[in-house]
């Protein structure tokens, strides 16, 4: 994990959001292939698997409310497709150290606001990570042990609390950092190194194969 800097791992899980987000319907194929690049990841970054798995079936739970009415068919491909970029996703989220989204931030060529916007919602994946934590604890402490006892607890009004709740401490973290001096700007610089860009460029033709495929032979 240690091996590969902030940029390369937010740029690298981009890859392959992107590329599975891109790809056509029912390309199930690729899809798979997508779901073995992204465990590769899971396994490169060293994310710790119980971490991971509460974070997903939290965004899961959101994610199947709006995909469900759309068809049993097509849901199921969006439901699996969107489990790999999160799974990407938050492998990457939870492989940084404490503050540092901004440094690998930085090294996106993109729109000032856009690097802020994304800057703070990656503040609000860590909030929402941590108010799942203390939802299960609850859970636990009334007696609701195990995936089942879990799934009784997470219902539509929980989940609604648990929006609520990890929303507010959303504004008063941003609250703190206005306070602190915060004023959308990331006074950091952090580029690729040559070796790098190579491997970026790499997972870029990778993904860019599988997805073009994806129209062409499914």
């Amino acid at each position: 994990m240690h091996k590969i800097s902030l940029p390369l791992r937010l740029q690298l899980s981009l890859v392959i959001v992107i590329g599975a987000a891109l790809l056509k319907h029912h390309a199930w194929y690729n899809l798979g292939a997508y779901g073995a690049i992204a465990l590769l990841w899971v396994w490169l970054l060293r994310v710790k698997i119980p971490q991971l798995g509460k974070l997903i079936g939290t965004e899961l739970l959101f994610l199947s409310l709006l995909a469900l009415p759309l068809g049993w068919e097509r849901a199921s491909f969006l439901l699996v497709r969107s489990l790999i970029c999160l799974i990407a996703m938050n492998s990457f989220l939870l492989s940084l150290p404490p503050h540092s989204f901004g440094i690998a931030l930085k090294s996106l060529p993109l729109p000032l606001p856009l690097k802020e916007n994304l800057l703070l919602a990656g503040q609000y994946l860590e909030i929402l990570q941590s108010e799942v934590t203390r939802m299960q604890r609850s859970a636990q402490l009334r007696g609701l042990n195990g995936s089942a006892g879990w799934l009784r607890y997470a219902s539509a009004a929980m989940i609604g609390a648990l929006y609520l709740r990890s929303l507010d401490r959303a504004e008063r973290v941003y609250t703190a950092m206005v306070a602190r001096g915060y004023n959308g700007q990331l006074p950091i610089d952090s580029t690729l190194r040559p070796k790098e860009r190579f491997a970026l460029l790499a997972a870029c033709a990778i993904a860019a194969c599988l997805t073009i495929s994806s129209y062409q032979f499914s």
